[in-house]
């Protein structure tokens, strides 16, 4: 049984060790400005062209 749980935290450890390193091995000042498709918007919206 003690086995069973050692190997279950270890399971976990390495699981929560991949979510860290994939959420905090980016960019060191994050995202480059105006990467995202929705940052290079106009002015105007689609509804205010409309009328």
């Amino acid at each position: 049984m003690t086995l069973l749980l050692l190997e279950a935290l270890g399971a976990g450890l390495i699981f929560v060790a991949i979510i860290w390193w994939t959420m905090f091995s980016g960019r060191q000042g994050g995202e480059l400005p105006g990467t995202h498709p929705e940052e290079k918007s106009t002015d105007a919206s689609p509804q205010d062209k409309a009328q």
